[in-house]
C-alpha cells in the first residue's frame, strides 16, 4: 500500500457541533477531574470545558475521516488503517457550554516513517464570530504504508521546545485505572473504538485484552499538570501534546511525571511522560505550555 505526499492540503468538509453542559460535565467527570470550573455553576458562574474535550469536539470527524475528505482521489481505505500516534493542541481560549463551533479540517502533512506513513491532520475550532476557539494536530501512524513522493508538510507542524532540564522526575502521581474506566470513558465522551470495550476484538486484533483509550491517560495527564502548575486554573493551558507509544490494560496504575520546567517568555514548558505499571512509557514527549 502507498500514499502520494502531493495529497498534503487536502481539505476536510466543515463540521459543525453545538457544546452543551451535559457533554462538558460528563468529560471532566470521565477522568475524575473535579475541577468547579467544569461543574460549579452556582452564582452566576460560568462553567468552562476541560481542556481534553476538544478532541471529544473533533471526535466525529476523526471517527469517519474517510467521509470528509473533500477528494474523491485520495485513497481513502489507506487512511482507515491509521492508529492514533501523535496529539497537539493549543487552547486560544476554553470551550464554554453553549458554544457553537464549526471545525474546519484539512491535510497538513504526509511524511514517511520506519514503520510506514505519518499524516497529519488539521483541525481548527471556530466559534460563531468566526474567532480561534482551539486548533489540533492529530497524527496518525499507517503502518506498512509507504509514503511516496518524500513527504511535504512537515515544515508546519509545531515544533516542540527541547527538555534541557533532564529527565530525572521533579514529581510524580500514582492514577490507579480501573477496569471500568475503557467503559466510562467511552460513554462519556462518545468516543468510541471496540479496542476499547470489547474483550474479542481487541484480542480478534492481536491486543491482551481491552485497553484505556490513548485521550484517557492524557487527560489523567492534563487533569495533574493544571492542579500542580496552574493552580488548578485550566485557562492557564495554552499547549498540551504528547506521542502515544504504549498500552494501558485495566485494571492496572499509571504514573504521570514531570520530568522538566523551564520558564520562558511569559509562561513555563512543562515536560512530562505516563508509565504503566510495567515502567513502560505509554505516552512520550509530552509538552505542555502553562501561561503566567
Amino acid at each position: 500500500m502507498k500514499i502520494e505526499s502531493s495529497f498534503t492540503g487536502t481539505p476536510l468538509r466543515d463540521y459543525k457541533t453545538a457544546v452543551d453542559w451535559r457533554a462538558t460535565m460528563n468529560y471532566a467527570a470521565a477522568v475524575n477531574d473535579e475541577n468547579p470550573l467544569y461543574f460549579n455553576d452556582e452564582a452566576g458562574n460560568d462553567i468552562i470545558a476541560p481542556p481534553m474535550f476538544a478532541v471529544a469536539a473533533t471526535w466525529p470527524i476523526a471517527e469517519r475521516i474517510w467521509d470528509f475528505i473533500d477528494d474523491e482521489n485520495f485513497p481513502k481505505d489507506i487512511i482507515k488503517t491509521q492508529v492514533h500516534y501523535t496529539e497537539h493542541l493549543v487552547f486560544h481560549r476554553p470551550v464554554r457550554p453553549g458554544d457553537d463551533l464549526t471545525i474546519k479540517g484539512r491535510v497538513a502533512a504526509i511524511m514517511p516513517h520506519r514503520a510506514g506513513t505519518v499524516t497529519i491532520v488539521r483541525f481548527d475550532a471556530l466559534d460563531r464570530d468566526g474567532k480561534p476557539v482551539f486548533t489540533e494536530h492529530l497524527g496518525a501512524m499507517m503502518r506498512g504504508v509507504a509514503c511516496i513522493g518524500g513527504g511535504s508538510g512537515g515544515d508546519t507542524i509545531p515544533v516542540i521546545p527541547d527538555n534541557t532540564s533532564g529527565e530525572a522526575p521533579l514529581w510524580e502521581q500514582v492514577i490507579p485505572v480501573d477496569r471500568m474506566r475503557p467503559f466510562i470513558y467511552d460513554g462519556c465522551t462518545n468516543i468510541f473504538f471496540p479496542i476499547h470495550t470489547s474483550v474479542a476484538f481487541a484480542r480478534m486484533v492481536g491486543l491482551p485484552d481491552i485497553i484505556l483509550q490513548g485521550t484517557a491517560t492524557l487527560a489523567f495527564a492534563a487533569r495533574e499538570l493544571t492542579d500542580r502548575e496552574a493552580g488548578s486554573n485550566s485557562r492557564r493551558l495554552s499547549k498540551l501534546s504528547c506521542r502515544f507509544t504504549g498500552m494501558v490494560v485495566p485494571p492496572e496504575d499509571i504514573r504521570v511525571r514531570c520530568t522538566g520546567k523551564i520558564l520562558s517568555g511569559g509562561g513555563t514548558d512543562i515536560f512530562f511522560e505516563v508509565l504503566n505499571s510495567s515502567g513502560v512509557k505509554v505516552l512520550s514527549h509530552g509538552y505542555a505550555r502553562i501561561a503566567d
